[in-house]
């Protein structure tokens, strides 16, 4: 494994050991969602992740079957070699390929000159310079638009998929209007979206979109996810909805286009 005292191990769903930097934003549950929402692609698909951090995404889209091979591109060099160490030691090495290169480059040189079925991304949600700034460059990047804004995210992404290829995002409901702009100006169309609740009384604070190079207009409002109960009451207790994706790694079928 690593002894590094920077970092520290988790155990994940579908049996992922993973390590994460202590300091660094680690896996959360839009991570999950966004695993949960891509759908599954078959034997020989490739995809790409953007903004990996520490791969969890790709590790488990991998190992679940998602994808049969996935570049994870991740700017920061210690995070790069994370996703490498952390695709190592799941015996991943072979599906989850890191490209430590900066999105605003990212070309289809860089996946093989191939055109992948699907990117995803968990990019950015705060605009640079906005709100309160962390003292940590690692979390500053990993929460701000320091190296590429979401035009960015998707233009890269448009780069690279194929025609009808799909784009999956996990970000702040407050943005959605950037999020469809730089979707649209790259191509993109918006084909799915659910909006994401702590609990049964609390506005949302996510949402997960789905869309398709090249594809039609007309997009697919699911019901939403409401992911707990009560969320200020510890410990957390789980809707059904939530447990349905914890434990099949996937959404039922409500959420899925008809």
């Amino acid at each position: 494994m690593c002894k590094d005292s920077k970092n520290r191990i988790d155990y994940v769903n579908e049996n992922i050991t993973l390590i994460q930097r202590k300091e660094g934003l680690t896996f959360g549950s839009d991570a999950y969602l966004l695993y949960a929402y891509m759908k599954r692609f078959g034997g020989g698909s490739m995809g790409a992740e953007l903004g990996g951090g520490c791969g969890i995404i790709s590790l488990l889209a991998a190992s679940k079957g998602k994808l049969s091979k996935i570049y994870s591109v991740e700017l920061m060099t210690n995070y790069s070699k994370l996703i490498a160490l952390n695709a190592k030691n799941n015996s991943l090495e072979d599906k989850v390929i890191p490209l430590n290169i900066d999105v605003r480059e990212l070309t289809l040189a860089h996946v093989g000159n191939k055109e992948v079925d699907a990117v995803f991304t968990n990019p950015p949600y705060l605009k640079g310079g906005s709100g309160i700034e962390n003292a940590n460059d690692e979390m500053n990047a990993a929460r701000r638009e320091l190296c590429g804004n979401i035009g960015d995210f998707c233009a890269a992404a448009s780069r690279i998929l194929k025609f009808s290829g799909y784009f999956y995002a996990v970000y702040r409901p407050e943005r959605l209007p950037d999020l469809f702009e730089a979707m649209r100006n790259n191509g993109i169309e918006p084909k799915r979206m659910t909006l994401v609740f702590p609990d049964f009384s609390k506005a949302s604070n996510l949402v997960l979109v789905e869309g398709r190079k090249g594809g039609r207009g007309g997009i697919f409002i699911t019901p939403p996810l409401v992911m707990h109960h009560d969320a200020s009451k510890i410990p957390l207790t789980d809707t059904d909805e939530l447990r349905y994706i914890y434990e099949n790694g996937e959404f039922d079928e409500r959420y899925r286009k008809p």
